[in-house]
């Protein structure tokens, strides 16, 4: 499956499908130079590092690896900086491509890199997890933590192309396909009410690792990324959406040192908490919210929810937001299954109740 991210002269294609990884007619239609550096990891290099450098050998690219440790405590400007350092030891220059090999973490250091190595060079989104490939690996988002909020340090880089290869997903663990599953809900609970139709009765098969089923939820996904991505890059408006349950999940990440959830189970329960919110704001229907709850808890993630942490420091955590404009906190909220937007005055009183049925 081929799909097209519509952003004028930095318009890309998405490949979908199995086993693209190692096919030689995969990379024709990337723009790859004769130099490249897969930045990867160590859970995922060992299993897939060497059949990329194989595959591309084969076409005449000269291929180096950068293997960072895994996990989101990786995701830091000194692993940032490691990158930088291969790259000037080994002399590469602006015809190098950089080939992000892995989940969202390698996806978003190895954008970073590329967009700030002499001021930008190519790189490509190779996503292992469900995670990566229906989200982070598209829309151009790059960057690292700072201690005091997630994604503080970052820019806006489009890569020159994304292959997800389904195949990488039959080894990922089953908390790995848990957090993909949870961005996948989010697509249908934003933008497509059919889609969550469509995952309430397949997600039993999705969480068995069904191939078919993972294809379409993965194809799904990503054409709804790519369609609020072309319609608004940088995250002015539209694109907030994307956002929904994020502010809560960044908050829980952030508070807990990225040590407790992973990425995708900080999401679910931030959903949660929006669908929450947006029923104390009188936006939702608790009949909706329920819906969303009870699909949410059969992926078991709930039962994660952080112990020890306060409303007060919830809401300092909040302040971090990208989202916050001016000291005033927006949150994204849902009007029903398949719509949402940013609120622009959430109440306080109702926001520290939602919180405190939580925490």
């Amino acid at each position: 499956m081929r799909l097209q991210v519509a952003l004028g002269e930095r318009a890309y294609e998405i490949l979908i499908g199995e086993g693209m990884m190692a096919v030689e007619s995969t990379w024709h239609s990337m723009p790859i130079g004769e130099t490249a550096m897969v930045v990867t990891d160590n859970h995922v290099g060992p299993l897939y590092a060497d059949r990329l450098r194989d595959t591309l050998a084969a076409l005449g690219v000269q291929t180096a690896v950068h293997q960072l440790a895994a996990g989101e405590q990786s995701k830091t400007l000194a692993s940032w900086a490691a990158i930088m350092d291969q790259l000037a030891e080994e002399r590469h220059d602006r015809t190098t491509t950089l080939i992000a090999l892995g989940g969202g973490v390698v996806g978003d250091l190895a954008g970073f890199a590329a967009a700030t190595w002499l001021r930008g060079v190519r790189y490509l989104q190779v996503p292992t997890t469900l995670l990566a490939q229906v989200d982070s690996s598209v829309g151009g988002k790059t960057g690292v933590n700072h201690a005091l909020g997630k994604n503080l340090i970052g820019a806006f880089y489009q890569p020159s192309g994304v292959v997800a290869d389904l195949d990488t997903l039959s080894t990922l663990p089953t908390r790995e396909l848990v957090a993909g599953l949870a961005e996948v809900i989010k697509y249908g609970i934003i933008r497509d009410a059919k889609f969550f139709e469509f995952i309430e009765q397949q997600l039993d098969a999705l969480l068995a690792g069904d191939t078919e089923q993972l294809g379409r939820a993965v194809v799904r996904a990503c054409e709804i990324k790519a369609e609020v991505v072309a319609a608004d890059e940088r995250e002015s408006g539209l694109r907030e959406i994307l956002n929904f349950g994020h502010t809560f999940a960044h908050a829980l990440e952030t508070l807990t040192e990225y040590a407790e959830l992973n990425h995708g189970e900080a999401v679910a329960i931030g959903m949660v908490m929006a669908a929450e919110l947006s029923v104390a704001e009188g936006w939702l229907a608790a009949s909706v919210r329920d819906r969303i709850m009870r699909l949410i808890q059969r992926l078991l993630v709930l039962e994660r929810l952080p112990k020890g942490l306060s409303i007060d420091e919830m809401i300092e955590a909040f302040q971090s937001d990208k989202k916050t404009r001016a000291g005033r906190l927006r949150f994204v909220l849902t009007r029903g299954l398949g719509h949402a937007e940013t609120s622009e005055a959430v109440s306080q009183e109702r926001l520290r109740k939602v919180l405190e049925r939580f925490l």
